[in-house]
């Protein structure tokens, strides 16, 4: 927890004072929740609170002004049971968790760069797998901004409300590729997965051929097939990495491995081995999706509405095709989810290297020791961050 808590927790009591119950949004189905909060310093979690009314949680709120909120994705007959066998379980919501930092090759300390890649994933996984592969229907869906490092895409279509663990896992196993093998995909009849191998394997050539050309994003993108290799438990180094594509590059290779995909053209298995990897996470970062959040159907998640204890942002609900990047509307988590003032004039230091941000408008880029003049809300983003201390 950031040192100098009180302070911040003083300015998260008096946002949820500020509210009113008209300003609350609840899950459906609020008697059957659970809820769970996490207070200020070194207080266990405080959870199994059934809060049957939006008036009771504003209360709750209000009262105890906590760190951070959630609700369960499940429902009970009796949420405030002790023991999760007591609760009686009806069904869950289908949740996946998309968050920065599980991102291969992408900085936890440069926040715009990892949201704005998120962003990419998290639209990819609707509009790649889940609407056209699983048929999900957009009037079941809930976008949300996590108030932190990622997105949640909630799905309440009641005909997905039941399955268990194992029919969560499978959903999970074949959009990350567990399973998949390229080569059969690639030979067999066309299915979901064909269309995205056949870009995974031009995208992988393309990005082997830059690497083997030596230019200035070489050693970036050598250092991301790096990372999407080891995520995916295969040993990996990036002078491996340049030493593949230098194979890629000479003795017609890939020319013979679109004639036959069988063909092993490599000259060590290990090689071969790495270069379908790579083709077969291309189209999705494994990594990305959190399956334990996917599997477990007595998960809590981030209330919408509620104010993230380790950055100070609203965890904010917004239509799903604004996930979409690149478009005049598209959502903007670092401009559109602060909750305190952008007129105020914060004196702080770094006490990290290389980090990057933007809150509200407001760009901060240095090193330990670096000292800037910001407002409110960066100086709470990057205070509960770890990234900065205030300056009387």
């Amino acid at each position: 927890m950031a040192s100098g808590w009180s302070r911040f927790a003083l300015r998260f009591s008096e946002y949820y004072q500020s509210l009113s119950v008209s300003d609350i949004w609840t899950p459906p189905r609020l008697r059957s929740r659970e809820w769970m909060f996490i207070p200020w310093g070194s207080k266990p979690p405080d959870r199994h609170r059934a809060l049957p009314t939006k008036g009771d949680l504003l209360s709750y709120l209000q009262t105890r002004g906590p760190h951070s909120c959630f609700h369960s994705t499940a429902y009970y007959e009796d949420p405030s049971q002790r023991k999760m066998s007591d609760k009686g379980w009806l069904g869950a919501d289908l949740i996946f968790d998309l968050d920065g930092d599980h991102l291969p090759g992408v900085s936890d300390n440069d926040f715009p760069g990892m949201m704005e890649k998120i962003q990419e994933q998290a639209w990819s996984l609707w509009n790649d797998f889940l609407e056209p592969e699983f048929g999900f229907k957009e009037e079941y869906v809930q976008t949300t901004f996590s108030g932190h490092r990622g997105f949640h895409i909630h799905v309440r279509d009641p005909a997905y409300l039941h399955l268990d663990s194992n029919a969560r896992r499978e959903l999970v196993n074949y959009i990350t590729g567990v399973g998949i093998d390229v080569k059969s995909v690639m030979a067999g009849p066309n299915i979901g997965w064909s269309e995205r191998i056949d870009l995974g394997f031009e995208r992988v050539v393309e990005d082997l051929l830059t690497i083997s050309s030596d230019v200035p994003s070489s050693s970036q993108l050598a250092r991301e097939m790096d990372a999407n290799l080891k995520s995916r438990g295969i040993a990996s180094s990036p002078n491996s990495i340049k030493n593949l594509a230098i194979e890629a590059s000479t003795g017609g290779r890939i020319e013979r491995l679109r004639e036959d995909n069988s063909r092993a053209v490599f000259t060590s298995k290990k090689f071969n081995e790495s270069f379908w990897e790579l083709v077969k996470g291309s189209p999705l970062a494994v990594g990305e999706t959190d399956e334990n959040v996917t599997v477990d159907v007595k998960r809590v998640i981030r209330w919408v509405g509620s104010l993230h204890g380790k950055s100070g942002l609203r965890v904010t609900e917004f239509p799903l095709e604004r996930l979409e990047p690149g478009k005049s509307n598209s959502f903007d988590a670092l401009s559109s989810t602060h909750v305190f003032s952008t007129q105020s004039s914060i004196k702080v230091e770094l006490v990290s290297d290389d980090v990057t941000a933007r809150i509200a408008g407001q760009d901060v880029s240095g090193s330990s020791g670096d000292v800037f003049h910001v407002h409110e809300a960066m100086a709470t983003f990057l205070a509960l961050k770890g990234w900065a201390r205030t300056v009387e």
